[in-house]
This record gives C-alpha cells, sequence and structure tokens, in this order.
C-alpha cells in the first residue's frame, strides 16, 4: 500500500488517526510512522524546487497582462487590480504592468494572445468571459482554441445584465416587443452583442444594435448622451460605474434582463432569460450562459513552460486569499468570487464537450442571421 501525503503536519496526524480508527495493524501503522514524513518531505521539496525555479524565472522581469477592452472597465479593473498584487506572490517578485488591446469585441487580444504572444511566461491577460461561446460560434474569427489556454485562475463570476434608459418608457423586458431600443456594444463577439440579440430573437423584442463602442464604460456614456438606450454587461460593471442610475423615485434606468448560471444576489427580482423563453429555448441560453463562471481571471497562452504553472496558479491563489487584495477589490467595489486554475480549466473543457451541433446552428442563425 503506497500512501501519498501533501500539506501540514496536522493532515498527517488526522490521517494517522483515521488509519487506528479502521483498525488497522500495527505492522502498517509502523509503515505509516515512517512513509508519511517521507512523503511530506517530498512534497516540500517539490514546492521548494517550483519556488527556485520561477525566482529564477522572474527575478528582474516584467509581466504584463492585456487588457481585451479600453481603460475603464471591469476587466481593466481587475485587471490593474491583480498588476498591484499578484508580483508579491510569485517568486522572483516580478514588475507587473497593465497594457490595453481593444478591439472586435476583445477578441483582436485573444487572438494575439493564443498566435502571437510570447510563450515565456511573461505575458498573460484577462480573458473575455464567453471564450468558449465566441470560439464556437465564430470559428473562422477567432483564430483560437480555448481549452489550450493555461488559465491561472478566477476572481469572479457574472451575469450579463440588460439596463435601459427610463425615458424608453421600457419598464419591463418585454415593453421592447412594442417599444424600439439602440443597444450600445463593442462588437459582434462582447458578451453584451451575443446577448442581446439572442434575447431579442427568442422573445421576439424590438432591439437594434450598434457597436463600435471601447468597452463597457463607452458603451454607457453613449446611454447618457442619448446616442443609445441600453446596454448589457455584467452587474458590476453597472453597480462599480453608475450605482445612481438606479436611485430614487425617478431612476434614470432599470434593469430588466440577466443571463447566467445563477440569479445575481443583488438583481432577485430581475427576470432571468432562462426563465421567459419556451422550454426547447432553454439550452441556447444555457450556452450562452456558460460564460458567467468564467468571471475576471487570467490565463496564459499555449507553449508557456509547463513547470512555471503550478507556481503561477499557486500564486494566483495566494492573491485570492490577500487580505490587501481583497480590501481593494471591497473598495474599487469589486466582488470576490474565487475559482482556481484547475476548476477554471475544467469549465472550458465541459463547455466545448457539452456544446452539441443543433444548439449551435440555432443560436448562430438567430444572432448572426445565418
Amino acid at each position: 500500500m503506497v500512501i501519498y501525503a501533501v500539506g501540514s503536519f496536522g493532515f498527517i496526524k488526522n490521517l494517522v488517526e483515521k488509519v487506528r480508527k479502521q483498525n488497522f495493524g500495527g505492522k502498517m501503522l509502523r509503515k505509516l510512522k515512517y512513509a508519511l514524513p517521507i512523503a511530506l518531505a517530498t512534497s516540500l521539496a517539490t514546492g521548494s524546487l517550483q519556488a527556485n525555479t520561477l525566482a529564477k524565472h522572474y527575478k528582474g522581469k516584467t509581466v504584463s497582462i492585456i487588457i481585451p477592452y479600453g481603460p475603464g472597465g471591469t476587466y481593466d479593473k481587475y485587471g490593474s487590480t491583480f498588476a498591484r498584487h499578484i508580483g508579491r506572490h510569485i517568486p522572483g517578485d516580478p514588475t507587473v504592468i497593465v497594457q490595453y488591446m481593444p478591439g472586435a469585441g476583445g477578441s483582436k487580444a485573444m487572438n494575439y494572445m493564443y498566435n502571437a504572444a510570447p510563450k515565456y511566461g511573461y505575458v498573460t491577460t484577462v480573458p473575455l468571459d464567453n471564450i468558449v461561446v465566441n470560439q464556437v460560434l465564430r470559428p473562422k474569427k477567432m483564430r483560437y482554441k480555448a481549452n489550450k489556454f493555461t488559465w491561472l485562475g478566477s476572481s469572479n463570476q457574472t451575469n450579463s445584465v440588460m439596463v435601459v434608459a427610463s425615458r424608453t418608457g421600457v419598464h419591463k423586458i418585454m415593453d421592447a416587443k412594442t417599444k424600439p431600443i439602440i443597444g450600445s456594444t463593442a462588437g459582434y463577439s462582447s458578451s453584451t452583442f451575443l446577448f442581446c440579440k439572442l434575447a431579442a430573437g427568442l422573445l421576439g423584442l424590438k432591439i437594434k444594435m450598434i457597436a463600435g463602442y471601447k468597452g463597457s464604460s463607452r458603451s454607457m456614456f453613449a446611454i447618457e448622451t442619448g446616442e443609445a438606450d441600453m446596454t448589457a454587461p455584467n452587474w458590476l460593471a453597472w453597480d462599480s460605474k453608475v450605482p445612481h442610475w438606479f436611485g430614487g423615485k425617478k431612476p434614470f434606468a432599470k434593469a430588466v434582463l440577466q443571463n447566467g448560471v445563477f440569479v445575481d444576489p443583488d438583481l432577485p427580482n430581475v427576470p432571468m432569460l432562462s426563465d421567459l423563453v419556451k422550454p426547447k429555448d432553454k439550452p441556447l441560453v444555457m450556452f450562452l450562459a456558460s460564460a458567467g463562471p468564467l468571471g475576471r481571471g487570467l490565463t496564459m497562452p499555449p507553449g508557456v513552460p509547463k513547470n512555471l504553472i503550478p507556481g503561477l496558479r499557486s500564486a494566483y491563489k495566494k492573491m485570492n486569499a490577500d487580505p490587501k487584495f481583497r480590501a481593494e477589490l471591497k473598495k474599487r467595489r469589486l466582488r470576490l468570487i474565487s475559482s482556481t486554475g484547475e476548476q477554471i480549466q475544467k469549465v472550458v473543457e465541459d463547455a466545448l464537450k457539452a456544446t452539441s451541433p443543433a444548439v449551435i446552428k440555432r443560436v448562430r442563425k438567430i444572432v448572426y442571421g445565418k
């Protein structure tokens, strides 16, 4: 019998007690007594080796975090917060900077990361939450494979939330069946565009989308100026940038629809798209909803040396647990719903495996008309 022990001495003690209670013989306990310290020493040595490898690799280096949209959005807010904290948790203490690469609803950055970014572990990105959806719906435009990226972890989970200016007279989503509204979005691969077009197609809404705005901040500003009536980034974008829109007896705008795996805890009374569509259409809605758990995190391009990944995932996990990081998120009105790199990698793999050709065909037809 071989027993592998990873963790603290408390773990070893608990394991020994478990074996004792199961009435293993004294001979087994003696073997366990010697095997566990050896296994722990091996584990600690492995961890030390990984730290030394990262320290040599990152000492004196600069790590870039690519933001796939312009400044001011939640991708930027999370990414810039990551940049201020994750370096402390990477052995070697590298300098971490932020670079913006907006364009094509965020897909410009993802294509760059997959096909052109250096593979040495010095470039990472805050990935699109709809990276899987885009790959499946627009394979000719999305020149990447989502499951080939190396995911380090995530710090939030998101729902797309449609907010409409009150001046339109659209106070609940079904009002848009008779009152036309104009939506603002970054591009045809953005989660806002996909969500709004699918909702319009499934519910019979009179929505026209205008693309070309550089991120959620510009899309929201278009509503203030009267260029647009509606847009649909995640709720954190709304709550962190324009919370004053929703207060008072005559709010400037209202949240009328959301899409995700679960109801956003801040919006218990805003209907989910999945609850309004016909049963046969629910798989289409849940296909887009798979973007929610990907949230806001960091990923690296394929080809990064494998010996760096465990240490980088550990650094991300430590950052999520760092009180200073948590305090800054709270100060910036950003939530922390953490996931490990391994968990996110599995979400991506599972989403790709579960996507059926029939669902893809119908979603593509409704969203893009072909």
